[in-house]
């Protein structure tokens, strides 16, 4: 966004961008400007677990996390006349290809249903597009976790019902592509990598010519991690989920969590 957009009509001089990012975590919502790629400004909000507790769905937490950013930008001194654009976090959206995305309805509502999964991130777009209406901004996301660009063989699974699905850390798996491509002086679309992200959930995906054709379910497979079960014996599994001690609330909070 800021190669194509902050270049002037005349005489192809960069101009100087102010970009608000806004990335909500479970526990906190980070908040950064940006001036072009260089980073001005960066603060975590932190969110006690009994402030969020009163909120019975991640959605719900929308009006709470945007005051408080607000209110950190007052804090600052930052006003919206100096911001050029708003971008939030990607959420777990119905499948699209990696890119930059002005945020629309179908991606809003698409949050509120948590169509694949109630996760701190789909508050990411509504922040981005809510502040953004409030200060007369464009606002945008970047390579959600939902994109999709896989191989028709990474779809297959041992079980026809239950195919392989994209799901994965693409904003910083692809993030970390164009830093290799930048110190290898080569174009992102010309290489080939393994990248691996490590947080409270873990990905691991196959890079060709910049699009990742494979990768674990960052969600509900691949490697354990803090906060995910991963990839686990499905025959013991099996017999516990029907063991009558545990309901599917408690299963899938063991899973992604939980574990």
């Amino acid at each position: 966004m800021t190669s194509d957009r902050a270049r002037s009509a005349s005489g192809g001089e960069d101009r100087k961008l102010k970009i608000l990012v806004i990335n909500p975590g479970s526990t906190s919502t980070k908040v950064s400007i940006f001036e072009n790629e260089t980073e001005l400004f960066s603060e975590s909000i932190s969110h006690s677990r009994l402030e969020l507790d009163i909120f019975e769905r991640v959605w719900d937490q929308y009006e709470f996390r945007k005051r408080m950013i607000k209110e950190l930008l007052e804090e600052h001194g930052i006003k919206p006349p100096e911001l050029s654009a708003v971008v939030g976090r990607g959420g777990l959206f119905r499948p699209v290809v990696g890119g930059t995305y002005e945020v629309n309805e179908i991606m809003i509502e698409d949050g509120r249903i948590a169509a694949r999964g109630d996760h701190a991130s789909n508050l990411g777009a509504v922040l981005a597009f809510g502040i953004g209406w409030d200060y007369h901004l464009p606002s945008f996301i970047v390579d959600p976790p939902s994109v999709d660009e896989f191989d028709d063989v990474a779809r297959v699974s041992g079980l026809p019902e239950f195919p392989r699905e994209s799901l994965f850390h693409a904003l910083n798996i692809k993030a970390t592509a164009r830093l290799a491509a930048e110190k290898l002086r080569k174009a992102f679309e010309e290489l080939n990598f393994i990248i691996a992200h490590l947080g409270g959930g873990i990905t691991v995906g196959a890079m060709r010519k910049g699009r990742v054709i494979d990768s674990n379910n960052a969600l509900s497979s691949g490697p354990f991690t803090p906060e995910r079960a991963g990839d686990l014996p499905m025959l013991e599994f099996s017999s516990w989920c029907f063991s009558g001690k545990v309901d599917e609330k408690q299963v899938k909070a063991k899973l992604v969590g939980g574990g």
